[in-house]
């Protein structure tokens, strides 16, 4: 491994795509640490530490975690993340297989997807700016994170400005690894949020454990410790063998004679992947589930004691505040039917029939056109299941986790779930695209045996 590694340094380009991948993560993380100017990180801190206690608190380091954004009790220039950018992204995908216009330009090849790139950073801009204000306001009024001298309009206008040039930055910055980096610019710098919060939870359980089996209340013992390494470990293997596990449908080519010549009718295969949706699925889910728990606690709030219906917006309240079963049913339903969803709208079987059609290959019996398009998608179907079992069960980890085993779900969303799945997932795309250059220049691939 380490001949390997000394090989990747000796392709100039190569290490030149690594230098600036390496040089633009380490401008992030230099920017993720600069506060925004107007706020008193002190009261944010005290604020955030008591909201984190509640589901409320779980909610939005959750978010802050999928934006990049490393820790909620320090607001910071890049306060809003990347989300906005990932959120436009979505829109534009999704408009594009319901709007002519869009669809025909997705047609077009590199130069209608620059045009949707183009409308997609405009829609990034104006999403940031508007998220700004309201989050803006919620530190003046809602915190009082803000000193009462700085509670002005140009000062609030000061603060949007500042944050919606930081995630405009992070965009920036995303585009630059793509183009000359290595790797998806948005999945690594999600992913170094991510792992710049991994030295505060394994600090965390350090000091929080005992070397005894039945430690005292609020301790862990070594017994926890060794449970939470093994999923660590099964998790990390499962999610690599879901990743590069395919559904390979073997199909055949045409025969073609020209002259005293035979063309064609080799053997190839159409690999789908199992996990279709990747971590867009939870990713959705997660934050479409945070929105009953604001409606229930907003109507119980308001509801008229005694009556008709007041117990039952109160249970529901209860039900996802505490992350029970009716929380935990309904996390799992949303992640099957975005999972369904997402791969509706990013696989188009009628499209790949008729390619398969037009370069005379075929599916060995099946006939070419709307047979072969509804064999595919009843493929699709089926894997697709099993996908999002696989991703139900890796969300719902940390969950169970944190309740059967008593370890604080900051601790416990390291050791399995959405964290640890995007992390592997960036981590095995990162490396596959080094081994891609590798070969390409007759090198032995990372991923190969020595």
């Amino acid at each position: 491994m380490i001949r390997k590694i000394i090989e990747i340094f000796k392709i100039p380009e190569l290490r030149q795509k690594l230098l600036i991948t390496c040089l633009l993560l380490a401008i992030y993380r230099m920017g993720a640490a600069i506060p925004l100017p107007i706020v008193d990180q002190e009261a944010v801190y005290s604020y955030m530490q008591g909201l984190m206690q509640g589901v409320a608190g779980r909610v939005f380091g959750y978010v802050a975690m999928l934006s990049g954004v490393n820790d909620l009790t320090n607001i910071t220039i890049f306060g809003m993340g990347i989300m906005p950018y990932i959120s436009a992204s979505i829109i534009f995908q999704l408009l594009a297989s319901v709007v002519p216009s869009l669809e025909q330009l997705m047609k077009e090849g590199e130069s209608g997807r620059r045009k949707i790139n183009e409308y997609t950073r405009y829609a990034t801009v104006g999403l940031t700016f508007f998220q700004s204000i309201f989050w803006v306001n919620y530190m003046m009024h809602g915190m009082n994170a803000v000193p009462e001298p700085m509670q002005t309009f140009f000062h609030g206008f000061m603060a949007v400005m500042i944050m919606t040039a930081g995630t405009v930055f992070l965009m920036w910055i995303g585009e630059q690894i793509d183009e000359f980096g290595i790797g998806n610019g948005i999945s690594l710098i999600i992913m170094a949020g991510i792992v710049a919060r991994l030295p505060r939870a394994v600090a965390t359980m350090v000091q929080e454990t005992e070397l005894t089996l039945a430690p005292p209340s609020g301790k862990y013992g070594v017994d926890t410790v060794i449970v939470l390494i093994l999923l660590f470990v099964a998790v990390v293997l499962g999610v690599i063998a879901m990743n590069e596990a395919q559904r390979r449908i073997p199909i055949e080519s045409a025969k073609h004679v020209r002259g005293r010549r035979v063309y064609g009718g080799t053997r190839h295969y159409l690999p789908f992947r199992v996990n279709q949706g990747g971590v867009m699925p939870i990713i959705f889910a997660s934050s479409l589930l945070m929105f009953p728990y604001f409606i229930f606690t907003w109507l119980d709030s308001i509801w008229p004691p005694g009556w008709v219906g007041g117990r039952l917006i109160a249970e529901l309240r209860e039900a996802f505040t505490g992350q029970g079963f009716v929380y935990t049913l309904t996390y799992v339903a949303l992640i099957y039917f975005f999972c369904y969803f997402w791969t509706a709208i990013t696989f188009n079987p009628k499209d790949i029939a008729e390619n398969l059609q037009n370069y005379g290959s075929f599916i060995r019996g099946y006939r070419p056109g709307q047979r072969t398009a509804d064999f595919l998608e009843k493929v699709m179907t089926r894997i697709t299941y099993v996908g999002a079992a696989f991703l139900s069960a890796v969300a719902v980890l940390p969950m169970l986790v944190s309740r059967w085993i008593g370890v604080e779900p900051f601790i416990a969303s390291f050791f399995g779930g959405t964290a640890l799945l995007i992390v592997v997932s960036v981590a095995l795309d990162f490396v596959q695209k080094i081994d891609t250059h590798l070969v390409l220049r007759d090198y032995e691939g990372l991923l190969e045996r020595a």
